[in-house]
């Protein structure tokens, strides 16, 4: 058993770096592009007096201070157990979104108000091609950096890098807009549909933020992980030719780290030895599964409690 044991550790070890490396890439890769951006929309926005530009620079204003909330999150998270918090600290990313989702939405309600006194005074733009130029740039840069934060999330499931990436996601079409607003107004001086459109951003950006903040509270509230996680890891366990059922199944995330619990039914007349030699593999074939996770079985001897099971 300890053999076993002292094989798994050195790859959960390696893993856990991978994670924790990846995490902190993605970080800094977030508070690099919010900080360009910023630069190049302040230029575009001081050249067109652009309402709906003036959304996205205020959108990457609170990139920069969510990203950095993340960079510090991230690296709270990724701190060891200790022993005032032996379940780790990977509660520090749903706090961080729900800053994120705090500023946000301060922004989005910022810009309403800013997008209602341009509607009542419309105000003609200047210079539109220097802001579609930056646009374009804003929209390449934006992609590079969610094309990266996929592939961090696809390998370790923060929900910090998530929501970040989700409300880069949001950027890209909130870009996207501003060009065809700009677009509109130098063709037709249609100058309406800049606050117009500077309106629609800011109801997305609320939605946006309402994602980040649902996410969070599942989180913080222990709320147990996805259905088809709990069915896979039923399934995993009942492939063990040695375990008969299993009940109080109980899952919550923190972080990046998966916390499961199971009770295993097997027969009552198999040693201690035996039984713990079945726990064990399930539990190593749960954790090869979901990498990271922290794994507690308990062995039971089948049919002990109907009542335990009503749980599970």
């Amino acid at each position: 058993m300890q053999q076993g044991q002292t094989e798994a550790g050195p790859d959960r070890a390696e893993s856990a770096d991978r994670t924790a490396t990846l995490m902190r890439r993605a970080t800094y890769a977030s508070v690099a592009t919010a900080g360009v951006l910023i630069i190049a929309k302040v230029f575009a926005y001081l050249m067109t007096d652009s309402v709906s530009l003036l959304s996205t620079l205020l959108d990457s204003l609170l990139d920069t201070v969510a990203s950095v909330v993340n960079l510090f999150a991230v690296r709270t998270a990724l701190t060891p157990a200790d022993r005032e918090h032996r379940f780790g600290h990977g509660k520090a990313e749903p706090l961080a979104a729900l800053g994120q989702a705090a500023f946000i939405t301060g922004s989005a309600i910022f810009l309403l108000f800013e997008t209602g006194s341009r509607l009542v005074n419309p105000q003609p733009l200047h210079n539109t091609a220097i802001g579609i130029a930056v646009m374009l740039f804003a929209i390449v840069a934006t992609l590079l950096l969610v094309s990266y934060q996929r592939y961090v999330i696809r390998r370790t499931n923060s929900l910090a890098i998530k929501a970040d990436s989700l409300h880069y996601f949001g950027d890209l079409l909130v870009n996207g807009s501003v060009i065809v607003a700009l677009l509109l107004v130098a063709q037709f001086g249609w100058t309406f549909i800049d606050p117009l459109f500077g309106a629609g951003i800011a109801l997305y950006i609320l939605y946006t933020a309402w994602q980040i903040a649902r996410g969070a509270l599942d989180m913080l509230m222990d709320r147990e992980l996805p259905d088809e996680d709990r069915k896979r890891i039923r399934a995993i366990a009942m492939a063990h030719p040695e375990v008969q059922s299993l009940h109080d199944l109980r899952t919550r995330g923190a972080g990046p780290t998966s916390f499961i619990q199971v009770h295993l039914e097997m027969d009552g007349k198999m040693t201690l030895y035996e039984a713990h030699a079945v726990a064990d593999a399930v539990e190593t074939e749960i954790r090869t599964a979901f990498p990271g996770a922290e794994v507690m079985i308990h062995q039971d001897p089948v049919g002990l409690s109907e009542e335990q099971a009503r749980f599970g």
